[in-house]
């Protein structure tokens, strides 16, 4: 996993825990305390819990970084709960967003993505449940853009919104913490979730460069993992 990858993931969190403690600290937190977290969230039960879910499932279905509905998560509810409903409303949003690339978008998205998700299709083919899982591990590559090109491809549902839940907790357990460390031992959670994240990221990397077998899941994530370097490429044919 190259250096730039791991910087780029330590600059988010850094930057969220930054955020987090202003808005503790300052008078910026006093509006937060205001806020619609706040408000209409934190300490509302079930309610709270089921509009946080709604409201981050369409924020992620649009390609807000599911990191930060985890970081808000933690900030609502503990480190446990917040990270279950984060990686529960990015599951939300990849249903969403992969359910209209089938359904509604199809025709229109494959003139752009085909290329995309011929590739994908490939790299999911023989291990669709475990491969999901992968794509979702990796330090890289964008929420959205990986639930449309599933939805144009010819995945199975099943097991790509299984496999998406389950790799979507070691970054939603992260973010949450750092998220919850605005309320107590921030320097402590803050630099668990940094070993957490690059711990989690240098697995998904390594686990990429094991198990790709040659295929390319995207060439930006290639190159940002350093796969450019050793393997070439299959050529890729536009639909």
């Amino acid at each position: 996993m190259k250096l730039r990858v791991i910087l780029k993931g330590l600059a988010l969190i850094l930057s969220l825990a930054l955020l987090g403690y202003l808005f503790k600290t300052s008078d910026l937190g006093s509006s937060v305390n205001e806020a619609w977290i706040d408000a209409r969230v934190r300490g509302h039960g079930v309610n709270g819990a089921l509009l946080y879910l709604l409201m981050g499932g369409l924020f992620t279905a649009i390609g807000m970084p599911r990191q930060v509905i985890a970081f808000l998560g933690g900030y609502a509810f503990s480190v446990g709960l917040g990270t279950l409903l984060a990686a529960l409303a990015a599951l939300l949003g990849c249903l969403l967003s992969f359910g209209y690339a089938r359904f509604f978008g199809r025709s229109l998205l494959r003139a752009r993505l085909g290329g995309r998700a011929q590739r994908f299709d490939r790299f999911i083919q023989n291990h669709p449940f475990s491969m999901t899982v992968l794509v979702r591990l990796l330090p890289v590559g964008n929420n959205l853009l990986t639930n449309l090109v599933a939805g144009v491809s010819g995945i199975r549902p099943l097991p790509f919104f299984a496999g998406s839940l389950v790799g979507y907790l070691p970054q939603a357990l992260v973010f949450a913490l750092v998220g919850s460390g605005v309320h107590l031992a921030p320097a402590l959670k803050l630099g668990l979730a940094i070993g957490l994240f690059i711990i989690s990221g240098a697995l998904g990397a390594y686990l990429y460069h094991r198990l790709r077998h040659g295929q390319s899941l995207d060439e930006q994530v290639d190159a940002a993992l350093g796969e450019n370097e050793t393997e070439p490429h299959e050529p890729v044919h536009k639909s």
